[in-house]
C-alpha cells in the first residue's frame, strides 16, 4: 500500500505553453482514467502563486513542469525517478494532463514544488516540448550510449516531435552515425537539417531494410530508437540490429516484438523506458540553454487546439505544436 506524505505547498503556474502530443490522442481516443480533466502534459510557464513555506522560487520565475508525477518518496522516486514510481497504480493520477488537470488552460497547479525546474534564460514557449518531446528520448538515448562508439550506427526511426530532438541528442553527445527514418520525405529533410548523416524513406519496408543494411554494414545497427511503435517499424528495428545491440521501443502504435531464435539477434537487449527522470530534465535544460538543442516549435492559440489535433493525427506537424492559453 502506498502511504503518502503530508502534502507538499503546491504553486500555481501561469502557463505560457503546453505541447501537443501524440500521447494525447490515446487518452482521447482510448480514456483510461477515472474522472474528466484538463489535457496537457508538457508545459512551461511562469510562477503565478506559491504555496506557504515554499523556498527557492519567487512568483514570475520561468520553470518546466516535470510531467510523470510519482508519490515522491518511494524508491524509484527518491532517484527523481517519478516516471517509474513504485506506486504508480495506486496514484489518482500519473501527473497534469494525464489524470490531473493539466497545462491546456490559463492557470495550471502543481502540487509539489519538487515537480519544478527553473528554466533559466529559455522561453517558456519554446521550452514547454524539452519536458517530454525532448527528455524521453533523451532518457532512452542516455541509456543506450554505451553502445554508441565512434564506429558504430543508431537508427531513429519516425522523425516527429520525439524524433525530432533525438536527431539532436544523438549529435550533442554520440560519435555514431546516425540513420533517420521516415515515411515522410519532408520530415527526413528535416532531420538532415538537424544533423542526420543519412536518411531513408521506410514505406517501401523491403528497399528500406536493404538500404539501412548497406549502410550499417555486417555489423547491424548497434542501437535502433523507434519513436512509432507501429507493427511495421517494431520489425523493421528487429530486423536492421545487430548481435549485442539494444533495440529501444518508445512509440505508442500498438506493435508487438515477436522474439524467435536469433531474432532479435543474439545478445541485443530490448528496452521499453518511459519519460525520463527530474535529473534528466535538469540535463536536458542545460542542453537547450547551450544551443546544443531546440524544439522546432509551432505555436497556436489554446482555442485551435481541436483543429491542431486533427493536423496532428494527419502528420501535418513540423516538430511540436505548442498551445499558448
Amino acid at each position: 500500500m502506498c502511504h503518502s506524505p503530508r502534502p507538499a505547498p503546491a504553486r500555481l503556474l501561469r502557463v505560457a505553453g503546453a505541447g501537443v502530443c501524440h500521447s494525447d490522442l490515446h487518452v482521447l481516443d482510448h480514456g483510461g482514467f477515472a474522472h474528466p480533466f484538463t489535457l496537457g502534459h508538457e508545459n512551461a510557464g511562469h510562477i503565478a502563486a506559491l504555496g506557504q513555506g515554499v523556498v527557492g522560487y519567487k512568483e514570475g520565475d520561468a520553470v518546466a513542469v516535470y510531467g510523470p508525477w510519482g508519490c515522491g518518496h518511494c524508491h524509484a522516486c527518491q532517484r527523481s525517478a517519478e516516471n517509474y514510481c513504485q506506486h504508480h497504480a495506486s496514484l489518482p493520477a500519473m501527473g497534469g494532463g494525464l489524470g490531473a488537470d493539466g497545462g491546456m488552460a490559463e492557470y495550471m497547479i502543481v502540487p509539489s514544488p519538487r515537480l519544478l525546474v527553473p528554466l533559466g534564460t529559455l522561453d517558456p514557449v519554446q521550452a514547454a516540448p524539452l519536458s517530454d518531446a525532448a527528455l524521453t528520448p533523451y532518457h532512452a538515448i542516455k541509456a543506450a550510449l554505451p553502445w554508441l562508439t565512434p564506429d558504430a550506427s543508431v537508427v531513429v526511426v519516425g522523425i516527429g516531435g520525439l524524433g525530432h530532438m533525438a536527431v539532436q541528442i544523438l549529435r550533442a553527445l554520440t560519435p555514431a552515425q546516425l540513420i533517420a527514418c521516415d515515411i515522410d520525405d519532408a520530415k527526413l529533410a528535416h532531420a538532415a537539417q538537424l544533423g542526420a548523416h543519412h536518411t531513408v524513406n521506410t514505406r517501401d519496408v523491403k528497399a528500406a531494410r536493404e538500404a539501412i543494411a548497406a549502410l550499417v554494414g555486417e555489423r547491424g545497427a548497434a542501437v535502433a530508437l523507434d519513436f512509432v511503435g507501429a507493427q511495421a517499424t517494431v520489425d523493421l528495428c528487429a530486423r536492421i540490429v545487430g548481435r549485442a545491440s539494444r533495440l529501444t521501443i518508445v512509440g505508442l502504435g500498438g506493435g508487438v516484438l515477436h522474439y524467435g531464435a536469433n531474432r532479435p539477434p543474439y545478445g541485443c537487449e530490448v528496452s521499453v523506458p518511459y519519460w525520463g527522470t527530474r535529473a534528466e530534465l535538469m540535463e536536458v535544460i542545460a542542453l537547450a540553454e547551450a544551443g546544443r538543442i531546440h524544439a522546432e516549435v509551432e505555436s497556436f492559440p489554446l482555442e485551435q487546439a481541436p483543429q491542431v489535433y486533427q493536423r496532428l493525427r494527419e502528420g501535418r506537424i513540423r516538430g511540436r505544436a505548442v498551445l499558448r492559453p
